[in-house]
């Protein structure tokens, strides 16, 4: 069965080029343009992924990302014409997992497609399956699930895998362009490095006591992140 995209746009010309190509990709693919629609069809059509623009008519991208967020990991990657560094951080602070500015090359586009995709099939493909303990923090591959203190933490696909990818290599730091590589799987599409530290952020205000002061998700200044080792 071809994996599902929905594509919100409600600037049609842009909508059915997107979907031109993809599906001549293999994809099946839906287009909606409104944003109250894209929640209902998302629910309804239960889409691989989602491509969202951030302006739409009846609620905005940002309010949509928000709603799904709460229920659903699905892969959100933004659609916006915006590329101020505010609405990058808007974009992935309401939960999506990378953002694409307008006007944006139809190869990029498919190659982050296909390592969202690719990503989100590896997700419970990893080689350790092991539950991973870390004085409060309870990671459980099997269920792909992470507890602090005993209580469930509501992670995105890219948060969790982020964190997983980091515990299982403790105290090695990683640079933005290899987290971009190992973790998003962008080899060959790109990607900025400010998607990392959002995604980042996000998840120390899950996972930390003081994200201000972290002690799991350290930063080495100047190069990367890494896992504290000492946990």
């Amino acid at each position: 069965m071809p994996q599902r995209i929905l594509v919100v746009e409600d600037e049609l010309p842009i909508a059915e080029i997107v979907r031109y190509n993809l599906e001549n990709e293999g994809f099946e693919v839906m287009i909606v343009g409104d944003g109250k629609e894209a929640i209902a069809k998302t629910y309804e059509w239960q889409p691989d992924l989602l491509l969202l623009d951030i302006m739409l008519p009846s609620l905005d991208g940002i309010s949509v990302c928000k709603e799904l967020r709460r229920d659903l990991p699905i892969p959100i990657i933004m659609l916006t014409a915006k590329g101020s560094e505010s609405d990058i951080v808007n974009g992935l602070s309401a939960g999506a997992d990378d953002y694409i500015t307008k006007p944006f090359s139809v190869r990029v586009l498919i190659a982050r497609v296909h390592a969202f995709l690719r990503r989100s099939v590896q997700y419970g493909t990893a080689q350790s399956k092991e539950p991973m303990v870390f004085d409060s923090l309870h990671l459980d591959a099997e269920l792909y699930e992470v507890r602090k203190n005993g209580v469930k933490v509501d992670l995105t696909l890219r948060e969790y895998e982020l964190l997983k990818h980091l515990a299982l290599n403790p105290g090695k730091v990683y640079t933005r362009e290899e987290l971009l590589e190992q973790v998003w799987g962008y080899e060959q599409a790109g990607g900025d490095g400010r998607t990392v530290d959002v995604t980042v952020r996000r998840l120390r205000e899950k996972i930390e006591d003081d994200p201000s002061q972290p002690k799991f998700v350290e930063t080495r200044r100047g190069v990367g992140y890494y896992f504290a080792s000492h946990i």
